[in-house]
């Protein structure tokens, strides 16, 4: 940055002393003159303004374009790619596509010991819960999709006894909170029941602040609960139903995560993600409280009657829960492209995106057209116009590698892997510009011009965030969005993609990101509702980020600890 304001700074003052000339009154050289001549006057002729220096990075900046975005996305982002799921057929698909398109420019593979040098590849563990999983509660046995289902994350796999705490509806936000009076939950097993209503019948509370709808049971009520729920870390959450009808819709209403696989390191025993998840029955979730449905339903109308938490009478009983899980090993790979830069070539700038995605679901593809196969085009176009600029003879300062991870919607497996094993040391990493759904226009900025969020780039380096805030005001800016960036953001958007994984390393990021709408992780994440202009206009803001960065002289200074 000091370079660029300096030769700016001289810039502007060359032009200015020129205009100064300009405006000086003319001076008249008397001569003598024969008779019959006419005397002359002369002035020196005005030395010419010096041509402005060409700015390399507008010129290919404007290399990505909108339709080179909708070609590559297309591809994809189709049914014929399956919804790239780390480990299957689709996502071996994209990661020979994406190779592809980094070689076709001239970028090299920088892995050694690989069958494909672009290509890195790790072994992970598929794990799925077997139908002996079970839950005993005193002489009887609770079987796994008939009273209840699960979502396990592996610290029940013996016969464990349960540690039951009841926190009423397991809600912790303003003006209501079940936890006031529950102690240390570390590692406890809470039971919750449904949604507190009123004496109207109608839902109690919803939280203001937070814009959070503390619903009943259903997929999105436990998402909402998690936020406030997760940092008390206990092992497990016992959600009751509250009637037989709301439990036979569990299978629809969590579809996405019933079922489900997970992925796991070989050599991570203790895997750290949310608690273990138990959607029980009524007629489970009432011996668990060591009450019935009259008991239940006693509570519940008590809290409606004094329209707050109340404390219960119920005494959870002896339980045993021991969660099985097959384990099935499969290769899966990340896909580096390598461009060299000259003489800060040691030092390396990774563009990030994660291509992976959900694969197929009842029969559903879920393409991930916004999530994330935006941020992998957005990586193969920045990286087709850096490798024309070094064709051209304008290639940048230091090497920048282009990194598309697999597994982050597993839990960030690709950049973990990445970070864990990297091809080129982290200590001369100097940044990570991580794109992450770049391809709507959300509804609080619809109609009112270009935007995106950024998160992160203040977080290790105030150095990073002004040189992204005078980038942006260079280049006909757009409005940059810091709501996801506040510490206190309950969607924790600063954790959920694989920049942070180079974060916890001491690397400084940004993370660029549109904002969610309604088909985020459904299967109508579909091509034709990417806003491609808008799209490019951020990409393009990326590409002159990263050019600067990799251009400047002095790199990026980490002067936070805050990873």
């Amino acid at each position: 940055m000091l370079r660029k304001l300096f030769f700016a700074a001289a810039f502007v003052l060359a032009c200015a002393n020129w205009a100064m000339a300009q405006d000086k009154p003319t001076i008249k050289i008397k001569t003598k003159a024969k008779p019959g001549k006419t005397a002359t006057a002369h002035t020196p002729a005005p030395a010419s303004a010096p041509a402005p220096a060409t700015d390399f990075s507008l010129r290919y900046a404007s290399g990505i374009t909108a339709e080179d975005l909708r070609q590559h996305l297309s591809i994809l982002a189709s049914d014929e790619y399956e919804g790239r799921e780390t480990g299957k057929k689709g996502q071996k698909m994209a990661a020979e596509y994406i190779r592809k398109q980094f070689t076709a420019p001239g970028l090299t593979g920088p892995v050694k010991d690989s069958d494909s040098p672009c290509l890195q590849h790790f072994t992970v563990n598929r794990l799925r819960l077997d139908p002996s999983t079970s839950v005993k509660i005193g002489g009887k046995t609770f079987v796994l999709n008939k009273d209840f289902y699960a979502v396990a994350n592996g610290t029940l796999a013996t016969a464990t006894p349960v540690q039951p705490v009841f926190a009423g509806y397991g809600i912790q936000a303003a003006g209501y909170t079940d936890f006031a009076a529950a102690g240390d939950l570390h590692g406890k097993d809470l039971l919750l029941l449904g949604e507190p209503t009123g004496k109207d019948g109608k839902p109690l509370r919803k939280d203001d602040k937070t814009g959070l709808m503390f619903g009943d049971l259903g997929f999105q009520g436990v998402v909402d609960r998690m936020v406030a729920i997760r940092p008390l870390k206990p092992r497990s959450l016992f959600c009751i139903e509250p009637t037989a009808e709301a439990f036979e819709q569990v299978p629809k209403t969590f579809s996405y995560l019933l079922g489900l696989e997970q992925l796991t390191f070989p050599d991570a025993p203790d895997r750290k993600g949310p608690p273990n998840l138990f959607i029980v029955s009524p007629e489970m979730g009432a011996a668990l409280l060591s009450t019935n449905a009259a008991g239940l339903a006693n509570y519940q109308q008590a809290v409606a009657a004094a329209g707050k938490p109340i404390v219960s009478s119920f005494k959870p009983a002896a339980a045993i829960v021991q969660t099985v899980e097959k384990k099935e090993p499969f290769t899966t790979e990340n896909v580096l492209g390598f461009l060299e830069g000259s003489d800060k070539k040691d030092e390396i700038l990774v563009v990030s995106a994660h291509y992976d995605h959900l694969g197929i679901k009842d029969g559903k593809v879920f393409n991930g057209a916004d999530e994330d196969g935006s941020g992998t085009v957005s990586v193969l176009e920045m990286a087709q116009a850096f490798a024309q600029a070094k064709k051209d003879g304008h290639g940048p300062r230091r090497s920048i590698l282009f990194l598309a991870n697999t597994g982050e919607e597993e839990g960030q497996l690709g950049s973990q892997y990445y970070t864990s094993h990297p091809v080129f040391p982290l200590e001369n990493t100097v940044a990570d510009l991580n794109i992450d759904m770049v391809g709507r226009v959300d509804s609080v900025h619809r109609g009112k011009g270009d935007y995106v969020y950024l998160v992160g780039d203040d977080k290790l380096s105030s150095v990073l965030h002004t040189l992204s805030e005078a980038t942006n005001q260079k280049y006909n800016p757009v409005a940059l969005d810091y709501k996801y960036n506040d510490p206190n953001d309950p969607a924790r958007i600063y954790y959920r993609s694989d920049h942070y994984q180079f974060a916890k390393h001491q690397v400084p990021v940004i993370f660029y990101y549109s904002g969610g709408h309604p088909q985020f992780h459904q299967p109508t994440d579909d091509v034709d509702l990417i806003d491609f202009p808008a799209m490019a206009r951020r990409d393009q803001l990326i590409f002159h980020t990263a050019w600067e960065l990799a251009n400047r002289d002095r790199r990026v200074v980490v002067d936070s600890n805050k990873p």
